[in-house]
């Protein structure tokens, strides 16, 4: 991903409305995908499948749902492919990358490290990359921010876990990949790529590089809960992929790289409260107090954010 010298000069910056609608879809998305794990939670009791699988079906439910949404809305003029290929293909193989390997990680070394490892590098990857490649600067209350919602990212799944290295190079290849994706989305949203398109193409190659693992894997649910496992992967087609990623990348193309990546927090903050007010695990001080901290970080970011003027 290369910008030329001017696009370097030329600073994208979004208008105060437009990011604050970046803002709105993003806080959409990550209450969404905040109910991600205690749904594969479920699938995998329901049924032998595994991560690989699970991230399949993913991909191919929100590629067949929005395919249809996409066939019956009104599309934008066709657009050559030239010069959009690598955008469209990179954004697929990253999100193949950023679900399979973060699902992996839970299985080899438990939530706890593979949420801290992957959302709490995600955003330190995205403020490099949107330096280096799209030459965003985050700015020192970015760069607060950042720290902040890493901070409090630590305390909300706490110190004490044991890590496992393979879980843990997982759960960096999957911030790797998250931080493509964004990257990714924001660059194609500044050239004027419909996120439905980009989202569709990304669930599309996402599905195609999974299909032989996930056949290897096994892709049929199995263990007397069919129906139930059919229903949860259902619903993370639905709500967890057609209808949030469409947004995700919606919101990234409004604002900053950076910022995108850190709004994504909201995600621990939403699981962390289902798994008290839903699976009856215990309010500890810890919670309160990382999703306090991460709260703040990402409402201080969204703030400055939608303050941003236009570009000029």
């Amino acid at each position: 991903m290369s910008t030329s010298g001017t696009a370097t000069v030329i600073e994208a910056r979004p208008a105060t409305g437009s990011a604050r609608r970046g803002l709105a879809f993003l806080t959409v998305t990550g209450l969404a995908w905040g109910t991600t794990g205690a749904a594969a939670d479920l699938v995998y009791g329901a049924s032998a499948l595994g991560p690989t699988a699970v991230s399949f079906w993913r991909h191919l439910g929100g590629l067949v749902l929005l395919g249809a949404f996409c066939a019956l809305r009104r599309r934008p003029a066709r657009r050559p492919l030239t010069g959009r290929l690598g955008h469209l293909v990179g954004a697929g193989l990253g999100m193949a990358v950023f679900q399979t390997a973060y699902f992996a990680s839970v299985e080899a070394t438990g939530v706890a490290v593979a949420t801290l490892l992957t959302l709490g590098s995600g955003p330190v990857l995205t403020a490099f990359g949107a330096r280096v490649w799209l030459g965003e600067r985050l700015g020192r209350g970015g760069v607060l921010a950042v720290a902040g919602a890493v901070a409090g990212l630590a305390v909300l799944v706490g110190a004490d876990a044991t890590v496992a290295p393979a879980g843990a190079g997982l759960a960096v290849l999957s911030a790797a990949g998250y931080a493509v994706v964004t990257l990714l989305g924001r660059s194609a949203g500044r050239r004027g790529e419909d996120a439905f398109t980009l989202t569709l193409w990304s669930f599309g190659v996402g599905a195609l590089v999974l299909l032989a693992p996930a056949a290897f894997e096994g892709l049929l649910p199995r263990g007397g809960n069919e129906a139930a496992a059919a229903l949860l992967i259902a619903y993370l087609a639905v709500f967890t992929t057609a209808l949030a990623y469409p947004l995700y990348f919606a919101g990234a193309a409004r604002v900053r790289a950076a910022t995108a990546s850190v709004m994504m927090l909201i995600e621990p903050v939403t699981a962390a409260a289902l798994a008290v007010w839903v699976l009856g695990e215990p309010l500890t001080g810890a919670t309160v107090a990382g999703s306090a901290v991460l709260l703040g970080s990402i409402t201080a970011l969204a703030v400055a954010e939608s303050r941003r003027p236009a570009a000029g």
